[in-house]
């Protein structure tokens, strides 16, 4: 019997993560249900808007690290709602400042409201400013291998190419372009936007991506609790799978019973 492969860990900034599901903090009825469907994911890296949610800039509101403990979650402030490279910029400066000089961020930077894809023009320019003044950029583009190269070549830590546009829970749009991006990879590769439910992130895994961004998927579930341990399950499941390494595709039948040595 063959041993086991051995997996290697999930890596970012230096620090080894458990799990290789990220959650966002959006969305939910209230700070509760973002506490317990986050708990309940198993994720260890939880991603934050800082333009669209408290951690500290509005003292007279509910502050989300109230609940989302930072000794317990590495917080990942993000540049959402942001479409220009000064404003993500200027937004990733404010994150450090209120989570006392933190300097792993994820970056994306908006073409438009209408399908809020990525601009990689103003993503490359705010990255090159953000990887000089010392951040660790995790950065959110489209599913164009060159640009996920140049990003890297960039100094990004991380690319995360969308899956579909985000919020559409239309899963694994383009596999040819993220398999491409893969092959190429020399930072990790994670999946963000587009994933609508256990399968596609169970597919995401399965390609070879490194872990799975995700919040609608989760929020807008009918259970978001249960979506969340289902999602846990599905990206344990599929990487389990990508490591086993599937068996090939066939045209025809194969039987399943050997056929030699039976009795005529």
């Amino acid at each position: 019997m063959s041993a086991l492969p051995v997996d290697k860990p999930f890596v970012i900034a230096g620090r080894t993560y458990p799990s290789r599901l990220l959650v966002g903090t959006g969305k939910y009825r209230d700070l509760e249900e973002t506490r317990q469907a986050i708990e309940a994911s198993g994720a260890d890296i939880v991603t934050v808007a800082v333009r669209r949610t408290n951690i500290g800039q509005n003292p007279d509101e509910p502050n989300l690290l109230d609940v989302i403990d930072p000794q317990r979650y590495t917080i990942l402030p993000n540049t959402a709602g942001c479409f220009d490279a000064e404003e993500a910029i200027r937004t990733c400066r404010l994150a450090r400042e209120l989570l006392d000089g933190h300097n792993l961020v994820k970056l994306e930077v908006l073409a438009d409201q209408k399908t809020l894809f990525p601009n990689v023009v103003e993503t490359l320019k705010a990255a090159e400013v953000l990887v000089r003044e010392g951040f660790d950029v995790m950065v959110y583009t489209s599913d164009d291998p060159i640009v996920a190269r140049q990003l890297a070549e960039t100094g990004c830590i991380a690319v995360m190419p969308l899956a579909g546009l985000i919020g559409s829970g239309l899963g694994i749009c383009n596999p040819y372009n993220l398999q491409i991006i893969l092959e190429e990879a020399r930072v990790p590769v994670l999946v963000d936007a587009g994933v609508g439910t256990a399968s596609d992130a169970t597919i995401a895994m399965e390609l070879g991506c490194d872990a799975v961004l995700m919040n609608s998927a989760i929020a807008h579930a009918r259970h978001p609790l249960l979506m969340a341990r289902a999602m846990k399950h599905a990206i344990e499941a599929g990487r389990m799978a990508w490591l086993a390494g599937r068996m090939p595709k066939k045209r025809y039948a194969s039987a399943s019973s050997p056929l030699e040595g039976l009795v005529s």
